[in-house]
Protein backbone atom coordinates (compact mmCIF):
# COMPACT_ATOMS: atom_id res chain seq x y z
CA UNK A 1 0.00 0.00 0.00
CA UNK A 2 1.31 3.42 -0.87
CA UNK A 3 0.64 6.39 1.35
CA UNK A 4 -1.40 9.13 -0.28
CA UNK A 5 -0.15 12.68 -0.04
CA UNK A 6 -2.64 15.03 1.62
CA UNK A 7 -4.24 17.43 -0.83
CA UNK A 8 -3.59 21.05 0.09
CA UNK A 9 -6.54 23.31 -0.41
CA UNK A 10 -6.30 26.93 -1.50
CA UNK A 11 -7.13 28.13 2.01
CA UNK A 12 -4.35 25.97 3.50
CA UNK A 13 -1.85 27.40 1.05
CA UNK A 14 -3.06 30.93 1.75
CA UNK A 15 -2.68 30.48 5.50
CA UNK A 16 0.79 28.99 5.09
CA UNK A 17 1.78 31.87 2.81
CA UNK A 18 0.49 34.45 5.32
CA UNK A 19 2.43 32.82 8.17
CA UNK A 20 5.60 32.92 6.07
CA UNK A 21 4.93 36.54 5.12
CA UNK A 22 4.38 37.46 8.77
CA UNK A 23 7.74 35.90 9.67
CA UNK A 24 9.51 37.76 6.86
CA UNK A 25 8.00 41.06 8.00
CA UNK A 26 9.25 40.43 11.53
CA UNK A 27 12.74 39.95 10.08
CA UNK A 28 12.50 43.20 8.12
CA UNK A 29 11.37 45.03 11.25
CA UNK A 30 14.32 43.54 13.17
CA UNK A 31 16.73 44.85 10.53
CA UNK A 32 15.15 48.32 10.73
CA UNK A 33 15.36 48.39 14.52
CA UNK A 34 19.03 47.39 14.43
CA UNK A 35 19.79 50.10 11.85
CA UNK A 36 18.06 52.65 14.09
CA UNK A 37 20.51 51.80 16.84
CA UNK A 38 18.40 49.62 19.12
CA UNK A 39 20.35 47.22 21.33
CA UNK A 40 20.75 43.78 19.69
CA UNK A 41 19.58 42.13 22.94
CA UNK A 42 16.43 44.29 23.03
CA UNK A 43 15.76 43.51 19.38
CA UNK A 44 16.26 39.79 20.00
CA UNK A 45 13.80 39.85 22.90
CA UNK A 46 11.31 41.78 20.76
CA UNK A 47 11.74 39.31 17.88
CA UNK A 48 11.15 36.32 20.16
CA UNK A 49 8.00 37.96 21.53
CA UNK A 50 6.78 38.56 17.96
CA UNK A 51 7.53 35.00 16.81
CA UNK A 52 5.70 33.23 19.65
CA UNK A 53 2.22 34.10 18.27
CA UNK A 54 3.34 33.03 14.78
CA UNK A 55 4.46 29.66 16.15
CA UNK A 56 1.16 29.28 18.01
CA UNK A 57 -0.76 30.08 14.81
CA UNK A 58 1.31 27.57 12.83
CA UNK A 59 0.74 24.91 15.48
CA UNK A 60 -3.00 25.60 15.52
CA UNK A 61 -3.08 25.42 11.72
CA UNK A 62 -1.26 22.08 11.79
CA UNK A 63 -3.69 20.66 14.38
CA UNK A 64 -6.67 21.75 12.27
CA UNK A 65 -5.14 20.02 9.27
CA UNK A 66 -4.68 16.79 11.21
CA UNK A 67 -8.26 16.90 12.51
CA UNK A 68 -9.66 17.53 9.04
CA UNK A 69 -7.80 14.52 7.65
CA UNK A 70 -8.82 12.04 10.36
CA UNK A 71 -12.47 11.51 9.34
CA UNK A 72 -11.49 10.95 5.73
CA UNK A 73 -8.87 8.37 6.68
CA UNK A 74 -11.31 6.50 8.90
CA UNK A 75 -13.97 6.59 6.21
CA UNK A 76 -11.62 5.19 3.58
CA UNK A 77 -10.51 2.39 5.95
CA UNK A 78 -14.13 1.26 6.37
CA UNK A 79 -14.43 0.44 2.68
Amino acid sequence: MSAKKPVKTTSQRAIAFLLILQTILIGVNVENRLQQGDSPIEVLIWMINQCIPVLKQASSFQEKQKKSLLPRARHSEDK
